[in-house]
């Protein structure tokens, strides 16, 4: 019983680990991948080459087409095929053993064999064709193959190819295994982001190219170019992942990058500081878990602009003094106002580095209006009018009594709004003729309404709203002390009455049910007699 208990414990620990998703390399070249599987494959006799192959680089072997030339009292040219024991045969020359051999050497084994049998010629050899190779694709992918690829093909055309790569292949530590068994590792990240051929090779017949999956990772965080976790390579330093993830940025603080690592017992951490300098004179090597951060320097080469539009002289961009330039000082700047500029409706809107959110706002969206409460409902209109990032500030008091109270300090990407002057009241709703009527300081709400022709057949005569232009508040008419240029005058509708043919179909409905339970209750009567 008890060691049932325990197998089932056991195996309860391994789901609960295994629902822990495991985080993995983020990096922005990952996602090649992804890209790939959108992709139809094309036919490897499509596919285009990357240019002249390197002779140095290019191992010729079973299956190669050589075009040999020999040029003296006459030609003599052969398309010749290198066999499948790695030879190439040469009429009236004999065998030639190319095996594991360059382009380069292969094409100066060839000259000296000739040259044994011909004097005072000149030789022209070149390849003609590719041969196609086997190269075996392994480890943590999609489906472990066999792929049939031109022998120019390099590491990166296996993996564009195949698409076999998952979220946790590890592509920084690419093992490329011989027929002679000679492994070597390869870093596919420093080819896609640095165009690195040396971690590219061309691949040769027989190759088994294993992919690991991330088991060690070091991330690095901060002003570099490519903040990310990586696959963590053995030997690698911080100077190396640090040039790996772009670099600095221009507002690093190169004097204090801080190395995060864990002791010995992998369960406390520690912190390092070091100057890139050090890095320079001694090699700082990477473990395990590795975090490399890279702090900004603080309030550097930080833009302190504000932006006026609308109805100034010179409207625009201008730079401002943190914590000592105020509205009045950029106004003047800006050189004032223009005669139709609405101080009135002027505004300043402040946008914050940090956006606020306001967690009962966000419920109350997700709450129908039916389902709330009065004061919830109360709450919601009210913000729901708010102007995000709007500043309180009365231009009017400001510039044309000159309180300087009103005289705020403006901020960075803070939005200084001058409107138009709007000398109208705008009329809308159940009106005869709603529209625009010139403001005039005498009149009234009802004056209004009666210069718009009067009320609208429909309109709700004891409920009409204003909405005030420098604030957007709606309010009753009779709560109103006096109208401003720009304000609305609201007629609200009186919502249409059932129309006639739906409530006689509603009547017939309920005339014919009550019919049914008179005719029910007099077949009951009966019966019972």
């Amino acid at each position: 019983m008890k060691s049932n208990l325990l197998v089932i414990l056991l195996l309860s620990f391994v789901l609960i680990e295994d629902g822990i998703p495991q985080q993995f390399p983020d990096y922005p070249e990952r996602l090649f991948q992804d890209s790939l599987n959108q992709q139809s494959s094309m036919p490897f006799s499509m596919v285009a080459t990357e240019g002249a192959v390197n002779p140095e680089e290019y191992k010729v072997g079973p299956g190669d087409k050589l075009f040999v030339s020999i040029s003296g009292v006459k030609e003599i040219s052969n398309t010749l095929v290198i066999d499948q024991e790695g030879w190439l045969y040469i009429p009236r020359v004999g065998g030639i053993d190319l095996k594991n051999t360059s382009l380069k050497d292969a094409k100066l084994k060839i000259s000296d064999s000739i040259l044994k049998y011909y004097k005072d010629v000149d030789i022209y050899i070149s390849l003609v064709d590719f041969r196609m190779i086997k190269i075996s694709l392994v480890g943590n992918v999609i489906k472990p193959s066999v792929l049939v690829m031109p022998a120019n093909s390099r590491l990166m055309d296996l993996i564009t190819s195949s698409k076999q790569l998952n979220e946790s292949s590890d592509i920084r530590n690419i093992k490329i295994i011989s027929k002679e068994y000679e492994t070597k590792v390869y870093d596919l990240l420093s080819f896609l982001r640095f165009g690195d051929f040396t971690n590219n090779p061309i691949l040769v017949e027989g190759d088994v190219v294993s992919i690991q999956k991330v088991d060690k990772m070091v991330r690095v965080s901060g002003q570099v170019q490519y903040p990310a976790i990586y696959e963590y390579r053995d030997g690698e330093t911080i100077s190396d992942i640090i040039k790996l993830a772009g670099g600095f940025t221009f507002d690093a603080r190169k004097d204090s990058i801080e190395l995060i690592r864990f002791l010995e017992d992998g369960k406390n951490q520690i912190s390092n500081y070091y100057s890139f300098d050090e890095f320079s004179q001694s090699s700082v090597y990477l473990q395990n878990k590795d975090h490399v951060v890279v702090r900004k320097i603080p309030e550097y080469l930080i833009d302190h602009y504000v932006v006026i539009n609308g109805y100034v002289r010179f409207p625009g961009w201008y730079k401002i003094t943190k914590n000592v330039t105020t509205l009045k000082e950029i106004i003047e700047e800006a050189g004032g106002f223009l005669p139709e500029a609405s101080l009135t409706e002027a505004s300043v809107s402040r946008n914050m580095d940090v956006e606020e959110t306001d967690a009962e706002y966000e419920r109350l969206l997700l709450v129908p209006i039916d389902k709330m409460t009065e004061d919830e409902y109360d709450y919601f209109k009210a913000k729901s009018r708010q102007r995000s990032g709007k500043v309180v500030v009365d231009f009017v008091k400001l510039f044309e009594q000159n309180d300087l109270n009103e005289n705020i300090i403006l901020r960075k990407n803070d939005m200084i709004n001058i409107p138009e002057k709007k000398d109208y009241i705008i009329m809308l709703g159940q009106l005869v003729s709603p529209g625009k009527i010139i403001y005039d300081s005498t009149l009234t709400i009802e004056d209004y309404i009666n210069l718009a022709g009067g009320f609208g057949w429909r309109a709700l005569k004891g409920d009409v709203r204003v909405i005030k232009a420098k604030t957007g508040e709606w309010i009753d008419a009779d709560d109103v002390d006096d109208l401003k240029p720009g304000d609305t005058i609201w007629v609200l509708e009186d919502p249409p009455g059932p129309k006639f043919w739906e409530v006689f179909t509603d009547v017939l409905t309920i005339v014919a049910q009550l019919a049914a339970i008179v005719a029910a209750s007099a077949a009951v009567i009966v019966a019972t007699r």
